[in-house]
């Protein structure tokens, strides 16, 4: 749960918003790598590309486990994420999608993303789901709007399921959304990692 609620305040900061008298708190940072070490309290990953990235860890820091599903298992009234590329006729193209669990609804809207140049991220609940051309066709509804998003075959499709600090070690590929740290220390610090399951890269 506590990454749905981490993922949700990124989301929520880096949200198009409207002006505001007061500058914007820096935004977080999503990283995605290999872990290179795991002490207590901090963890290093090194991304496919640029510097290592050092987090600390808070005491609570929980693990969340992306567990590959069949495109079919997207039903009416799924919530979900998808990172997406928008398409000339208004619709997104999936890069992947990850189910939330049950009763989870957390980052509702459409926003910019960092999986690829050019990407968006589109949370919200499925309405009709149809079988197109071009692959599997969702009619994905958040507060402020609605897109179709098609999903190609051989998107990664996964489910969002609880896992153990064991399973964050050297060498496993992660996800998580990083926040700056308050005060003059600087730095960054997560609650949560996602890893995917049998050692696969977290798709998001």
């Amino acid at each position: 749960m506590r990454l749905f609620l981490m993922l949700a305040a990124a989301l929520a900061v880096a949200a198009p918003a409207v002006a505001q008298p007061a500058p914007q708190p820096p935004a977080p940072l999503p990283v995605r790598g290999v872990v290179t070490k795991l002490e207590a309290t901090r963890l290093t990953v090194k991304p496919k590309s640029g510097k290592p990235v050092t987090v600390d860890l808070t005491p609570d820091w929980t693990v969340q486990v992306t567990k590959p599903i069949a495109v079919t298992e997207i039903k009416e009234g799924s919530f979900i994420g998808t990172s997406e590329i928008p398409q000339a006729d208004g619709s997104g193209k999936s890069l992947e999608v990850h189910v939330f669990p049950p009763g989870v609804k957390v980052g509702e809207g459409h926003y910019a993303w960092n999986l690829r140049k050019g990407s968006m991220m589109t949370n919200g609940t499925v309405g009709k789901v149809t079988a197109g051309a071009k692959g599997r066709e969702l009619q994905v509804s958040y507060s402020t709007g609605q897109r179709k998003i098609v999903v190609p075959p051989k998107v990664p499709v996964v489910q969002i399921t609880g896992g153990t600090r064991p399973l964050v070690k050297a060498g496993v590929p992660v996800f998580f959304v990083a926040f700056p740290k308050p005060g003059a220390a600087g730095g960054l610090i997560t609650g949560a990692v996602a890893v995917g399951e049998n050692g696969a890269a977290p798709p998001m």
